[in-house]
């Protein structure tokens, strides 16, 4: 019979333990919430200061590393207004010569990771 009690303590030791996990776990989210929340306003920031000075913030620059090297997508979606259309990402610089099959392509990558969402057709709005 003791063995019944000590599994039942164990079990007990055991969701507490996740209990403290889960708990820290949700504190954590919320913390990386609050950062990413503060690290895109200084982005915003940075690139408002930047174009007082007649650069795009530092995102043109890294957007294209060369005349066909690799887009840094994330980069174009922070050189975006907050609401914007497929127009204003070919007006980005870099990405006059795109396909409009990679500059929808882009926009549905981030749809799909939570960067961006549709408004209506042919809107969409950076979250």
């Amino acid at each position: 019979m003791p063995r019944k009690k000590a599994s039942r303590g164990a079990a007990s030791a055991f969701q507490q333990v996740q209990r403290q996990a889960r708990t820290l776990l949700i504190n954590l989210r919320k913390d990386i919430r609050i950062k990413e929340s503060i690290l895109s306003k200084l982005k915003q920031e940075e690139a408002r200061l930047g174009s007082l000075i007649g650069r795009g913030g530092g995102a043109a620059k890294a957007i294209s590393s060369g005349p066909r090297g690799r887009v840094n997508w994330r980069a174009v979606l922070s050189a975006l207004p907050k609401q914007f259309k497929a127009a204003d990402v070919r007006d980005v610089r870099g990405l006059k010569g795109k396909r409009p099959s990679e500059i929808f392509a882009a926009i549905t990558r981030w749809i799909d990771a939570g960067a961006a969402r549709r408004k209506a057709r042919g809107v969409y709005e950076r979250v």
